[in-house]
């Protein structure tokens, strides 16, 4: 329990509201929670991967969505009740506003996934997302802005191996390095002694030029 009081202390502090993203320009809007759950005195985030036979993004690992796209489980308690802090959005190769969302889930919650949307569901240890061992990168693809971040994780309850990357993978990090207060053994792209300026910073570039 005290690692679970202690992370929400520090990602309290570090919760920008609605107030960033109501003085930005009319985009369209999502929300993507990042649920958090203790095991062994350990934090954990719960990830999902979506179905093959859903219309975009088939067969990608994600967070649970809210807002657009639209929550893709059942969750008990309400996800408004988990809510920890939101921080700075981010807008998508998609043109979509997308503010990431940190939460706490009990280690006994039991997701009931939708299986026309959600084929599996697992949990990732937070600190692997700060190691290099089954991460790699690249740089400017496609005409993005910093680092395309890849990890590969295997899931020692299933034995299957799930491929996170993209903008999932960023808030991963991102998490990890304000939940941890550590520094990733990779290349990240901004400062992890301040990371939420330079996500600030960006966001307020590629508003401008709306």
């Amino acid at each position: 329990m005290r690692v679970k009081e202690e992370t929400m202390a520090i990602l309290k502090q570090l919760d920008v509201g609605n107030k960033l993203a109501s003085s930005l320009p009319v985009l369209h809007r999502a929300s993507v929670l990042t649920p958090l759950t203790v095991k062994n005195g350990r934090l954990f985030t719960l990830m999902t991967l979506r179905s093959r036979e859903l219309r975009t993004s088939a067969g990608e690992v994600c967070f649970p969505g809210r807002g657009t796209p639209v929550m893709r489980m059942t969750w008990t308690p309400r996800c408004d009740d988990l809510v920890v802090c939101r921080l700075v959005p981010v807008i998508n190769k998609s043109g979509l506003l997308v503010t990431p969302v940190v939460g706490f889930i009990d280690e006994s919650f039991s997701p009931r996934p939708n299986p026309a949307e959600v084929s599996a569901v697992f949990t990732v240890p937070l600190d692997f997302f700060t190691r290099d061992k089954d991460h790699s990168s690249s740089h400017g693809v496609a005409g993005m802005r910093g680092f395309l971040h890849s990890f590969y994780f295997v899931d020692p309850d299933s034995g299957r191996q799930f491929h996170i990357w993209g903008l999932t993978a960023t808030f991963a990090i991102l998490v990890a390095v304000l939940a941890l207060r550590t520094t990733p053994e990779f290349d990240v792209g901004f400062d992890p002694e301040d990371p939420l300026s330079f996500f600030q910073q960006m966001l307020l570039s590629r508003t401008s030029k709306l």
